[in-house]
């Protein structure tokens, strides 16, 4: 550990540790040969519905990689691999809020996307036929994975609008999926596109998957 509790930065802090959690690292690198000499990884390696899955280890401090991202602060140098920097940016290593709980966890204010990766895709023809196509090849694959479909009912002037069917309808995640995920992959993708209307009926509909 080092003397003082002030902060050492190699970089900008990606991910704040709080002193509790700090403390159960510490607790858990005591444990460990020449402790000193690890430092804390985190890597998300994946995402469960609209939360990131994450490695946690202790890594020696000589073995990280020329790209990792390093910060010291208090004693602990915190190791983020680059492919995860930019998902963990503004997150929080702490203690469970209920008590007793054991563990650790990251509160993140990033989400990974709704659709996952959707790749390259050749467009092609007028703004409707580009959306049905993306529509096609890329969201409904995802979406299927929950039961659901999204389709295009028409689009007008720069508007599309879509509806969502399947287990997305009446679903409490479809209108996040539907703002976050297709509203954002459509205006992306599509630049005759400026605004996406969800036409869905959200009070029909009975979803097996969410509650």
């Amino acid at each position: 550990m080092t003397d003082t509790a002030e902060s050492t930065s190699t970089t900008d802090e990606v991910m704040i540790v709080t002193d509790a959690a700090r403390e159960v690292v510490f607790d858990i690198r005591a444990k460990e040969d020449d402790g000193d000499a690890l430092g804390l990884r985190v890597e998300v390696v994946g995402s469960t519905g609209v939360d990131y899955t994450y490695d946690l280890s202790l890594e020696p401090l000589a073995e990280a990689a020329e790209d990792d991202h390093l910060h010291e602060a208090a004693g602990l140098t915190v190791i983020i691999p680059a492919n995860s920097v930019d998902a963990m940016r503004g997150s929080t290593l702490d203690l469970p809020a209920i008590a007793g709980q054991g563990g650790l966890v990251i509160r993140n204010p990033n989400r990974p996307s709704a659709l996952g990766d959707l790749g390259d895709l050749e467009l092609t023809g007028d703004a409707a036929n580009k959306v049905q196509i993306l529509l096609s090849e890329r969201i409904n694959p995802a979406l299927a994975a929950h039961g659901g479909y999204a389709e295009l009912v028409r689009v007008e002037d720069d508007k599309a609008y879509v509806t969502m069917g399947g287990g997305c309808q009446g679903c409490a995640m479809s209108a996040a999926t539907l703002r976050e995920g297709i509203t954002k992959a459509i205006l992306d993708a599509i630049p005759e596109i400026s605004e996406v209307l969800d036409t869905t009926d959200h009070g029909l509909g009975e979803n097996p998957y969410y509650s």
